[in-house]
């Protein structure tokens, strides 16, 4: 059976894994004064979403049944059956779209919700991709990948909640809270929504080093293939290198992989925000 896995721009996957494991990506919408633009790192940037007064919020929107539909009808004249990984259902309406879309195609469409963002939907994706390629059929892909998705850790720090606070997600007083007391905190993945972890105070690079030897210090049930630091474009250099020092001090993963968030999660978390996702055996 040929399967194709599709996944949303919220995936952050670099393009070369993308072509790689043969992973269609179909883009969010990043709305600003009322125009749309799509989320494939061409239309719109990050740094232009950073770069926006404040009184001026951009807005994710989410893909739509036709755009769901249009792609399924492209991609099964290829293909037998389709795989799609969506990002968490109760942060989006992505998860419901595409299950109303599948609909219209009885029997060749499996839409899987991550219960992630970010990577963590990526790395769901590539492992989906990983079975197709070794064969199997979209039923069991759709299967495996929902049983594996319990095992994923999707979790990342942040250094400023003024994005949050613009995406009406963190009130004025909690932001200017963090602010006064350089709090910065770590936001988790928990059955599918964003929840408020532990809080790290001080400079972003201290807060980032000891947020990763939380994660990972004297954890025996670590899946030790692969690990993705995900940050949002115009993060230090030196912070994003010194995190993968800090994991193969940690745990010696096979790879330590390095993406830079799409405008989506750079619109919600903003410059500076930094996170591990990896899976648990």
């Amino acid at each position: 059976m040929r399967v194709k896995i599709i996944t949303d721009s919220i995936c952050d996957l670099p393009r070369d894994l993308l072509t790689e494991y043969n992973i269609r990506v179909i883009p969010l919408s990043i709305v600003v004064n009322g125009k749309a633009s799509p989320d494939d790192g061409s239309s719109i940037t990050p740094s232009e979403i950073f770069n926006l007064p404040d009184n001026v919020s951009a807005i994710t929107s989410a893909i739509n049944v036709v755009e769901y539909a249009s792609v399924y009808s492209e991609e099964l004249i290829h293909y037998d059956a389709l795989v799609n990984i969506t990002i968490s259902g109760e942060i989006s309406t992505c998860y419901q779209n595409a299950v109303i879309a599948a609909e219209g195609f009885p029997g060749k469409i499996f839409v899987v919700d991550s219960r992630a963002l970010s990577t963590g939907t990526g790395l769901l994706a590539l492992y989906a991709a990983g079975l197709a390629a070794d064969g199997q059929d979209a039923y069991d892909i759709a299967n495996a990948a929902t049983v594996k998705r319990s095992k994923l850790e999707t979790s990342f720090v942040i250094d400023t909640l003024k994005y949050l606070h613009k995406g009406g997600r963190c009130s004025s007083l909690a932001a200017l809270g963090a602010n006064l007391l350089s709090l910065k905190p770590c936001i988790e993945m928990q059955n599918g929504k964003l929840d408020v972890g532990k809080k790290y105070r001080g400079k972003i690079d201290k807060a980032i080093e000891q947020y990763i030897s939380d994660r990972l210090a004297e954890r025996s049930d670590l899946e030790l293939g692969r690990i993705y630091i995900t940050h949002t474009f115009g993060s230090d250099r030196k912070v994003v290198e010194a995190a993968k020092a800090k994991i193969l001090e940690l745990a010696p993963f096979a790879e330590v992989l390095d993406s830079v968030a799409g405008c989506t999660v750079s619109n919600h978390c903003g410059p500076g925000t930094l996170g591990i996702i990896f899976f648990r055996k």
